[in-house]
């Protein structure tokens, strides 16, 4: 264990606040002199206290800032709430403050533990809202939680998915994305295979690392190339004392951003650049959204020791889920065992985390599960983020991500599922059917979705045309 890691960064940290507070200090007086402000010496000034105030780390979670949605044609307000938690965990309940005519399927949403706070999926919740009851898991930083509490590992993070997706109850559909889709498929295995009440009716896995054998990244690579005890010896720290959780053996947030900001480092320095540039000559809107960006970016937690290694080990090590040798709690997770639950995986081209493949493997481990209840979706030009947040996420992957959980929504819905179109297709003309007609009964059950008009690449926002809807034939594949 590195001993002075995360005492040496607390005390660089602590010495560069007052310069931070300053930088604040200097851009509230400018907000007071507009005069100056406006002057290529004040939007200069203002550039660069910009880039001073970013340049730390936030240890709390950012509020999510959801307010109201517009629901039923009109606008609700948002409330929300704890309904259950945990030392290391709160399940968290956007509420509409509202009597809707049709209740909405449950959902909840499996937040990635990864050095980021569930703010990381704000853009997910936000989208969701309007049509579901969305539930998330709000993880504490684990260097607020008093040791006393206990340890925090993989088993107990599958714990966590399990009671929590009770409390909730039957019917609910869950949602992961990134790093615990591979906890999730154990839950619901574990639950198939108890046949658990509350199992979900849906699951949908978002880039996620199901297989990392599968076109391995840089990312798995380096989780293969030394070691457990190398990982343990040179990341794992303690958190210092004055903190609630002093003398916990964490994974420190810096240490697990500077990890991902390594993989891009020329992007993020353009980024800073760009909002010097653009905020300088008086430009704010782009400046705005780089700045709005990063201040979440650079909002990190902890991860317990525990659950960094047994993650590194089983997952990007072992391999355990995939070659059926995955135990929580002591008991095997067969993946066989789910028969009810629905399944949807979803993943970027561009994923530089999760690669395309590794997320797709969940469709071969539930091999009992029935075909037509299985459905999966790649989606062009989109990296990792822009599988969960932008507008292609909005415009292609949540119109899929909903009709699969309305499908399967135990309770009757006065909404269709396919109410909503992914995108408007040009009618067909008669003589253009029956050309068709031969080679649609060949591929009977197989979609194919392919771009139309253009490339894209990175996560840009514009939107790729794609035809066709989900099919509940077996199996979906849309790419």
């Amino acid at each position: 264990m590195n001993l002075f890691a995360y005492p040496a960064y607390q005390a660089c940290a602590d010495m560069l606040l007052p310069l931070r507070h300053g930088a604040a200090l200097a851009n509230h007086s400018l907000d007071a002199w507009p005069t100056f402000a406006a002057t290529p010496h004040g939007r200069s000034l203002r550039a660069t206290c910009e880039l001073l105030i970013l340049g730390g780390l936030t240890p709390t979670r950012p509020p999510f800032g959801i307010d109201s949605v517009v629901t039923e044609g009109g606008p609700v307000a948002v409330v929300e709430e704890v309904v259950a938690r945990t030392p290391f965990c709160s399940l968290l309940h956007f509420r509409k403050d509202a009597v809707l005519s049709t209740p909405q399927p449950r959902v909840l949403m499996v937040a990635p533990m990864s050095g980021h706070f569930a703010t990381l999926l704000r853009a997910t919740v936000r989208t969701m809202l309007p049509e579901h009851d969305v539930y998330i898991t709000d993880w504490h930083n684990p260097r607020d939680v008093p040791l006393g509490e206990g340890r925090f590992g993989f088993d107990e993070f599958v714990r966590h998915v399990i009671d929590f997706t009770a409390t909730i109850g039957s019917g609910t559909h869950l949602l992961a994305v990134c790093q615990p889709t591979v906890a999730a498929l154990a839950a619901v295995a574990l639950m198939a295979a108890d046949d658990h009440p509350a199992q979900p009716a849906s699951m949908t896995l978002m880039a996620g690392p199901i297989d990392t054998r599968i076109n391995p990244t840089r990312v798995n690579e380096l989780a293969r190339s030394r070691p457990i005890e190398w990982f343990e010896r040179n990341l794992i720290s303690a958190v210092p004392f004055g903190f609630a959780g002093a003398q916990r053996r964490v994974y420190p947030g810096f240490v697990q951003l500077a990890s991902f900001m390594a993989m891009n480092p020329g992007r993020h320095a353009d980024s800073f650049e760009t909002m010097y540039y653009e905020r300088g000559k008086g430009d704010p809107q782009k400046a705005d959204t780089i700045r709005t960006f990063y201040e979440e970016y650079f909002a990190t937690m902890d991860l317990t020791a525990d659950f960094y290694l047994e993650t590194v080990d089983t997952v990007f090590q072992q391999h355990a889920l995939p070659l059926r040798a995955l135990e929580v709690e002591g008991r095997l997770v067969e993946p066989s065992k789910i028969r009810r639950t629905a399944l949807l995986t979803v993943e970027g081209e561009k994923d530089d985390i999760c690669a395309v493949g590794q997320t797709l493997a969940a469709q071969d481990i539930c091999d009992r599960l029935r075909p037509y209840l299985k459905t999966h979706y790649v989606q062009t030009g989109v990296g990792h983020y822009g599988v969960f947040s932008g507008r292609r996420w909005e415009r292609h992957i949540y119109p899929r991500v909903r009709a699969v959980i309305y499908d399967n929504e135990p309770r009757a819905v006065l909404v269709s599922s396919r109410a909503r179109p992914i995108q408007p297709v040009p009618a067909a003309t008669a003589a253009e059917v029956t050309a068709a007609a031969p080679v649609a009964a060949s591929v009977v059950g197989v979609e194919v979705d392919a771009p139309v008009g253009g490339s894209e690449s990175g996560n840009g926002d514009s939107s790729a045309q794609s035809s066709g809807q989900p099919s509940r034939k077996p199996p979906s594949v849309t790419s």
